[in-house]
């Protein structure tokens, strides 16, 4: 189970990075947010049932472990660094001016928001999105009308 685990983490683990960019401001703050997600996942990872997607489910384990752990502002990493794993490394490199605007602008979106945008910037559709957030596929247009409404007045400010 865990070599599967494993496999399922490396191949998907750019889900992971970019849920930790949208809520993280640093890289520390990233990488332990990147630690908790994959020890959530790991820990409920025998209870996949493969009723959605592999990415689905990740999505959904990332962003309420973000939303979860910012509310706790407590990451606890000791569980994980007593199991070892060996990850590759991916975390993108964002240097194009455009893109960083664009995630400075997010930073003031709220949490909710947040999951919203980063799943549309995926490409996911509104029914995936409302699946992996918990509401319903209309709402998640409503929603996504006014946050690309607040984001070019945000994207403005760096510009």
């Amino acid at each position: 189970m865990e070599q599967l685990f494993l496999q399922t983490i490396n191949a998907h683990q750019g889900i992971l990075h970019k849920v930790c960019r949208i809520y993280c401001s640093n890289q520390e703050d990233h990488n332990d947010l990147f630690q908790e997600t994959v020890l959530q996942l790991w820990k409920v990872f025998p209870s996949f049932r493969n009723e959605s997607k592999i990415t689905t489910w990740m999505y959904r384990i990332a962003l309420n472990t973000a939303i979860s752990g910012l509310r706790k502002k407590k990451i606890v990493v000791t569980e994980l660094e007593k199991i070892n794993f060996q990850l590759e490394d991916a975390a993108p490199d964002n240097t194009d001016e455009e893109l960083k605007n664009l995630y400075k602008a997010i930073e003031h979106l709220s949490d909710v928001e947040k999951s919203i945008v980063l799943l549309y910037l995926e490409d996911k559709p509104y029914d995936e999105i409302a699946e992996i957030t918990g509401i319903t596929a209309n709402y998640v247009a409503v929603k996504m009308n006014r946050i690309k409404e607040k984001l070019k007045n945000l994207i403005k400010v760096y510009q």
